[in-house]
């Protein structure tokens, strides 16, 4: 499969995610309605707080959107600069993960880069994908938000 086809597959399945929870959410609002509508003291508490989901859901689903858009710009910027990390030649396991030792080894090696020039967010971006490549999922979401922060001018 082609890179090309294989973006635009994600691409769809991720629309197919956000119109199945659109929908998920206009029956939940339904729902609340109906709730709301019965008369009845504990049906409409039940739906007041059956109301607050979706706007919690619609808010999770456009900041998840937004940061994904981001990082894709990122990485985009990122590879015609030629700065993507090349991980094609590390030994993995079975699973196809990079084995611990050379991800530890990647990441020592961002790390010092990023050392040697703190203020540019391409090394940023670098270092939360060797985060990712090491594992470490929450160390790389915050520094890859620390990436997008940078490059949009805000840090």
């Amino acid at each position: 499969m082609t890179d090309g086809a294989r973006v635009l597959r994600i691409q769809l399945l991720i629309g197919f995610m956000c119109v199945a929870l659109l929908v998920y959410f206009a029956l939940l609002l339904r729902l609340a309605s109906k709730l709301i509508g019965s008369g009845e003291l504990a049906a409409i508490g039940l739906g007041a707080a059956i109301l607050i989901l979706p706007v919690i859901g619609v808010w999770v689903m456009v900041a998840t959107l937004r940061a994904g858009l981001a990082h894709q710009r990122l990485a985009r910027i990122v590879r015609e600069d030629g700065l993507e990390l090349n991980v094609a030649d590390l030994p993995r396991m079975p699973s196809g993960r990079i084995e611990r030792d050379a991800a530890d080894a990647l990441f020592h090696t961002v790390r010092e880069e990023l050392e040697a020039d703190p203020n540019d967010w391409r090394r940023w971006y670098r270092l939360a994908r060797a985060y990712d490549y090491a594992g470490d999922r929450g160390r790389a979401r915050e520094t890859m938000k620390k990436a997008v922060q940078m490059q949009e001018g805000r840090l």
